[in-house]
């Protein structure tokens, strides 16, 4: 009867040796919950993020085009979604409340840190590009009132309107901040979706826009981004933020995501977002075709 016993006793270590083996190849086949918030950049990241982990095996429910930003961190911490492609300067401002920071590594080891303590969520190696936001007006506009930077709209402002997505005219580093830092003061500010700005800034129904660093609209429409004189905005270069239990189960999803580490230019995320909003191709397409372009997916 004892020998039985530890004969029994020996084949269950042996099972739980063996299941124990198992489990990383297990976890390949983690469904992984890619985000993104609503505008072109993000989509064509969130496509990128889930083509790059396709491709590495991994099994993927898009979620792309959430909405903003507090939208998708929400979603992230709760586990409605695993990953989404994050702005340093945001989440240090926005998500973090924290002052705002000059020096790109220190905004990145400082959000890093804070949102593993506060969040257990991590930031993986940043893409390489800083899409920072920018402040834009008409060229002809710009040259006809000689105004080169930003703080040269402190004496017209009160007769010009500024527009911007409604997240930018409520969030610390957007219109509160920034008539502040540069002691503005417009006749009038709009709010309205991403997709619009342009059109309202090419259509003279504003003078004034929020941008994006990367926006490849701005040279297509004519359009010039005012010198940050007064250093107003931070560093927002682009990582992944991934859920750490996720990459607890998963560790090779993070494998997946660095290999774009340093790999996209300013000029190059601008031309990817001219690609889709000028061009009107769609945004996976367009990020299958970069990813193919550096030998990361087939």
């Amino acid at each position: 009867m004892k020998g039985k016993r530890g004969l029994f006793f020996v084949l269950v270590l042996s099972l739980v040796f063996i299941m124990g083996a198992l489990t990383p190849a297990a976890t390949a086949q983690e469904k992984i919950l890619v985000g993104s918030k609503g505008f072109t950049e993000q989509v064509i990241l969130g496509n990128m993020v889930s083509l790059l982990l396709e491709s590495n095996g991994f099994k993927v429910d898009r979620k792309i085009g959430l909405g903003g930003t507090v939208i998708c961190h929400e979603a992230l911490v709760r586990g409605d979604i695993s990953v989404y492609v994050e702005y340093t300067g945001t989440g240090l401002t926005t998500i973090l409340k924290r002052a705002v920071l000059k020096d790109p590594e220190e905004v990145y080891q400082v959000v890093k840190k804070d949102y593993e303590d506060k969040f257990k969520l991590t930031w993986l190696k940043p893409w390489g590009f800083n899409n920072t936001y920018c402040i834009v007006m008409r060229k002809a506009d710009a040259e006809r009132l000689k105004v080169k930077k930003i703080s040269d709209l402190k004496l017209l402002a009160g007769d010009l309107v500024f527009g911007g997505t409604i997240e930018f005219l409520a969030r610390p580093d957007g219109v509160p901040g920034l008539v502040k830092h540069y002691g503005l003061k417009f006749k009038d500010q709009k709010g309205m979706d991403p997709g619009l700005v342009y059109k309202a800034i090419a259509e003279n129904q504003v003078n004034v826009i929020s941008g994006f660093a990367t926006d490849g609209r701005i040279p297509a429409f004519n359009l010039v981004v005012l010198d940050d004189d007064l250093k107003f905005f931070p560093p927002y270069f682009a990582a992944p933020v991934v859920r750490m239990d996720l990459l607890t189960k998963a560790p090779k999803a993070a494998d997946a995501l660095n290999v774009l580490a340093g790999k996209i230019s300013d000029d190059a995320m601008a031309a990817l977002n001219y690609t889709v909003d000028g061009k009107k191709q769609e945004a996976e397409e367009v990020a299958k075709n970069f990813l193919k372009s550096q030998g990361l997916v087939k």
